[in-house]
């Protein structure tokens, strides 16, 4: 066996050994006051969320409420009051869209959530190209800051009913 590696074998064994239980020191019976587990930590404080205007309003251009649409179709989302920038650039006043379909946001406290059914849209895009299955869908835009968090208030558009064609 070459020397190094000999060398290493009964360093590693040497390590193990010098871990083993009964190498450990004993703890005293009753630990003085000052050992003393701490006290439990605070309750988490709520997150900060981003204040938005006063009358802050984001809307959904098109497909208007009730329409009849075929698959892909273009959703064109409008703010009032409210600016766009990207996620990650914290400017005064601004966010980006998200757009929920077939779902409510009910966690306000928390990201808005990436998969289907919530779509980021952090680069600042104000409109896209939907493809849905057919159906009944409900769409509704939310506007999260640079950190994906809704605004406080919430800025979401009125829920959108659309019927997908077959």
């Amino acid at each position: 066996m070459p020397a190094r590696l000999t060398i290493a074998l009964i360093t590693a064994t040497l390590m193990i050994a010098g871990c083993t239980p009964e190498s450990a020191p004993e703890a005293p019976a009753e630990a003085p006051a000052e050992m003393a587990a701490p006290a439990a930590a605070p309750p988490a404080t709520a997150v900060m969320r981003t204040s938005a205007p006063a009358g802050a309003e984001a809307y959904i251009i098109e497909p208007a409420d009730g329409a009849a649409v075929a698959s892909p179709f273009t959703v064109a989302f409008g703010l009032r009051g409210i600016g766009v920038a990207p996620a990650g650039i914290d400017l005064p006043n601004t966010g980006h869209h998200h757009l929920l379909i077939d779902r409510e946001l009910t966690n306000f406290d928390s990201p808005i959530p990436a998969d289907s059914q919530h779509v980021h849209f952090g680069l600042g895009q104000t409109e896209t190209t939907v493809e849905l299955a057919p159906g009944r869908h409900e769409l509704r835009l939310v506007l999260g800051d640079h950190l994906h968090m809704p605004h406080d208030p919430p800025v979401m558009s009125d829920v959108v009913t659309i019927t997908v064609s077959p």
